[in-house]
């Protein structure tokens, strides 16, 4: 479940329509903000563990555990009301970035027209962020912690695989695609991201696997029943072909 915490940074990739140069802010966006999270991360797990061992770390505030053990009371409060804010802008964020890929759904004709509408005055798609934000109400009052965990889990991993596939597959059937930003030593790379994300996988129990089986099967029939005809990928395989 460690990986749990990098899931944010993909979300930086979904802003990349409201960016000024994202050929050159994606990369720097993604790869920057990994590399200092990950220092931060590595830097606070030592401070952690040099005030108290790891085996009483396993519990759901461990940093706040480690600084009342300090005995500095104010800094556990700071802690807490940090990891608050922290929480509420990682909900932010990945409302923001749902809303968006919906959005890009919606302009490739995957999706109804309504999500992909802007706001005459905000330039937002306001219409995809209230309803992601329903939906996300909706399944945090009902659905436990530690599910809603799992399914978010299987899903980002399931959808690091296919990324990591589209890589791969575009880097050999379209070569001549404009890249300014490539991904290095493929298919390497992808592969080692597709067999680290479902090695993950399997970790995960089976109702979790029948939860994710059950969405697909959502998205599929969405897909067929609509994205298919509206496809406009499908639309210039049409016409390329002569159909």
């Amino acid at each position: 479940m460690v990986f749990f915490a990098y899931i944010g940074f993909d979300a930086v990739s979904t802003a990349a329509q409201e960016a000024k140069n994202p050929q050159k802010d994606m990369p720097i966006g993604i790869l920057g903000s990994l590399a200092i999270c990950t220092v931060l991360y590595i830097i606070v797990s030592l401070l952690l563990t040099g005030v108290k061992h790891y085996t009483e770390l396993n519990v759901a505030a461990p940093v706040s555990l480690a600084m009342a053990a300090t005995g500095v009371l104010w800094g556990s409060i700071l802690v807490n009301a940090g990891a608050i804010a922290g929480l509420t802008t990682v909900m932010l964020v990945m409302l923001l970035g749902q809303s968006r890929v919906f959005y890009s759904m919606s302009r490739d004709g995957l999706l109804w027209k309504w999500a992909g509408e802007v706001h005459p005055k905000f330039r937002t798609p306001w219409k995809s962020t209230i309803i992601v934000g329903i939906f996300v109400a909706f399944f945090a009052a009902l659905i436990p912690i530690g599910v809603l965990g799992e399914l978010v889990s299987i899903g980002t991993l399931l959808a690091f695989v296919i990324v990591c596939s589209g890589v791969w597959i575009l880097r050999r059937k379209r070569p001549d695609l404009p890249r300014p930003f490539k991904t290095p030593w493929v298919p390497l790379t992808p592969i080692l991201g597709i067999a680290a994300s479902f090695w993950m996988m399997r970790s995960l129990p089976m109702d979790t696997w029948l939860r994710l089986i059950i969405w697909l099967a959502i998205g599929m029939v969405i897909y067929f029943t609509y994205g298919i005809k509206h496809s406009k990928v499908q639309q210039g395989a049409g016409s390329a072909t002569g159909k």
